[in-house]
């Protein structure tokens, strides 16, 4: 959420930015909203300091000792318009509020202006596309033929967009890329690894931004009111909700695994073969707790964290650098890292790595306090894949594939699978 002073203070800057961000929102509404609240918040002041003369007129009237019932009755007068005037003044921060929620994070300068992906920028490319002596097959084939996932029996059991690794070597190979992320991230990023719960309440989802525009998109039990996670995003970034940090322990870095689920009611149609848009997939996630000062410095460790992982598994990607439109709701700057697919023949993006500035913290009321100072300020959140397991698989699949259908596995993952090199039929 943004600082209501600074939409304020940049009105131009924000209605500059919502031209592409929000086109559909009503900013002038919203801003003659705001001035209507703070014309009946001046009333209100100038009522109750109405009624602090008046409740001095009644204590000389009784040192006097005279009947202060006069004044009494004029006290109270005040009080109930006093009264009348808090819940209109509530109303109205109710009505600006649920707007404020819906206002998106204004884009870093360095952030191109863009509506859509085709605005977007390369920023650099890692590995070589190997060349293959056979027309390289899709990750569909290779793993249904190789028994790495089974999409009819989780149809089956769960309907489309499901995936179940197995009964091949598919199970153990997602756990490998798992284990294999959480423990480099953690010996050697010095990340701190948690298990979060997988379902989360309003609080936490409206913490982060997820909601209240984007709750279409996510599985929610009614009865209890809790939402299975979209990404660890939401439970970890909430760990510090309503909480006040020490700048000494800054930044606080956490790795986190858990399995996301996802609608994607927004997304009907797109993407839907195999593995590349799935309802329920696995993601090992890194956030960050920084300094407003160093948080840019700290984006860009976040980048090179989740690049590394690629890099040891020999996958082939590119950075590219998101333009304005194509950003996430909460993204202040945001870089997506896509991995490539020759089976597919594209890039798959397989980690979005964002810095939301204060946007998220001052949702979450997530603090922080510098030694000596009197007043707290808001941290800076950032988080990124480290990264999204399905595309990875598609990209290790469709990359080692074999001519006579096998895969290779790639060095840094074979002890996790026992030491299994090539996965045959």
């Amino acid at each position: 959420m943004l600082d209501l002073a600074y939409i304020r203070e940049n009105k131009e800057k924000v209605r500059e930015a919502l031209k592409i961000r929000a086109p559909k929102l009503d900013f002038e509404s919203f801003l003659r909203l705001d001035e209507e609240r703070r014309k009946f918040q001046q009333k209100l002041d100038a009522l109750r300091a109405e009624k602090n003369k008046a409740n001095d007129a009644v204590t000389q009237a009784l040192k006097e000792k005279k009947d202060p019932k006069d004044e009494i009755a004029a006290m109270k007068a005040i009080s109930q318009k006093i009264l009348d005037f808090e819940n209109k003044v509530g109303d109205y921060d109710s009505k600006v509020k649920e707007i404020m929620l819906i206002i998106p994070n204004i884009p870093h300068p360095s952030v191109k202006s863009g509506f859509d992906s085709t605005g977007n920028t390369q920023v650099r490319k890692w590995g070589e596309s190997k060349s293959f002596s056979f027309k390289p097959k899709e990750h569909t084939e290779i793993g249904q033929k190789l028994g790495i996932f089974d999409l009819p029996r989780a149809s089956k059991i769960s309907g489309s967009g499901f995936v179940l690794f197995g009964p091949g070597a598919g199970a153990r190979l997602q756990r490998a890329l798992i284990n294999f992320m959480l423990d480099y991230h953690t010996e050697h990023h010095g990340y701190t690894e948690i298990w979060p719960p997988a379902l989360v309440n309003r609080a936490a989802m409206t913490g982060t931004g997820q909601l209240p525009k984007f709750e279409e998109d996510m599985y929610r039990l009614k009865d209890d009111d809790l939402f299975l996670v979209p990404t660890a995003e939401v439970p970890v970034t909430n760990l510090h909700r309503d909480e006040v940090l020490r700048e000494e322990d800054l930044p606080i870095k956490y790795a986190a695994y858990t399995p996301c689920f996802r609608r994607e009611a927004g997304a009907y149609g797109k993407d839907t073969k195999g593995l590349v848009r799935v309802h329920q997939f696995d993601k090992v996630e890194l956030v960050k707790f920084t300094l407003p000062e160093t948080s840019y410095d700290e984006h860009e460790k976040l980048l090179a964290d989740a690049e590394k992982i690629l890099q040891l598994l020999g996958i082939p990607y590119c950075v590219m650098q998101l333009c304005s439109g194509d950003m996430g709701f909460a993204a202040a700057k945001c870089y997506d890292i896509e991995a490539w697919a020759p089976g597919l023949d594209r890039w798959l993006e397989v980690s979005s790595v964002s810095n939301f500035e204060d946007f998220q913290a001052r949702r979450a009321n997530v603090r922080f306090k510098r030694k000596g100072a009197s007043k707290s300020e808001f941290v800076h959140t950032l988080n990124g894949s480290g990264l999204a397991l399905p595309r990875v698989m598609i990209a290790l699949l469709e990359n080692f594939q074999n001519a006579d259908g096998s895969v290779v596995i790639p060095e840094v993952l074979r002890p996790y699978m026992g030491g299994l090199a090539v996965i045959k039929k």
